[in-house]
């Protein structure tokens, strides 16, 4: 009985520092395009894109577990399967130093590290609360959602149903938290290739857990959101 505890702590803590390893972002070079994965608060998002075409190609993304070498858990958007949401996905996972093998995709190439998920803000975030007419409105929870995935030096925003597998758009690059400001460097954007190469800064901070974010937005219009963790 004691050896039987004993291996199952030592499967568990394996599990937890496996865990620890591949979170935060990697990326990997495709013929034409670029890849990020950002795994952080057991979810993980893809985005596929060409940085120099302003050229968005696709993103997936859902909840993500690690166990036993393995990362499990269920698609939440898909935009090349719309079919494939809320299917269960298992991928076997080996991580050398910086290096990790995903074959996400199918595509076994090796992903390189980008960063720790190590900064206040890296998390899986949901919306809400925004403000409209001077009052805060709350959001609830829902199937239809809009989420920001962050990891030290990267973020991606999606706006998604995971019950009917509708996609409504995502944006995303690179962003820095400093001295109350939120900067995004925008990379991708589904909806406005335009925007690819433009930066954004607006006022944040961290209070009861909850991130406040105001500025203007992409549009030039004013915005105050709340986000929380999920």
């Amino acid at each position: 009985m004691r050896t039987l505890i004993l291996c199952s702590l030592l499967v568990l803590n394996l599990s937890v520092v496996f865990s620890q390893k591949i979170t935060g972002a990697w990326t990997r070079n495709l013929d034409t395009a670029v890849q990020y994965l950002t795994v952080v608060d057991n979810y993980f998002a893809v985005a596929t894109f060409n940085l120099d075409g302003k050229k968005f190609i696709s993103t997936l993304g859902g909840t993500a577990m690690v166990e036993k070498g393995k990362m499990l858990g269920t698609i939440e958007f898909n935009t090349v399967d719309r079919a494939a949401v809320k299917a269960r996905y298992s991928y076997e996972i080996k991580l050398k130093e910086n290096t990790l093998v995903l074959p996400l995709e199918g595509n076994s190439k090796k992903w390189q590290k980008v960063d720790e998920a190590n900064e206040s803000l890296a998390g899986n975030w949901r919306i809400t609360g925004r403000e409209q007419a001077g009052t805060m409105t709350t959001i609830k929870p829902a199937a239809r959602k809009t989420i920001k995935i962050l990891s030290g030096t990267r973020f991606q925003w999606a706006a998604i149903n995971m019950e009917t597998g509708e996609f409504f758009g995502t944006g995303g690059g690179q962003y820095s938290f400093k001295d109350g400001t939120y900067t995004e460097h925008i990379e991708f954007f589904s909806r406005d290739a335009t925007r690819v190469g433009a930066s954004l800064s607006f006022k944040a901070e961290i209070n009861n857990g909850e991130w406040h974010h105001s500025g203007l937005s992409s549009k030039g219009e004013k915005i105050h959101e709340v986000w929380s963790r999920k």
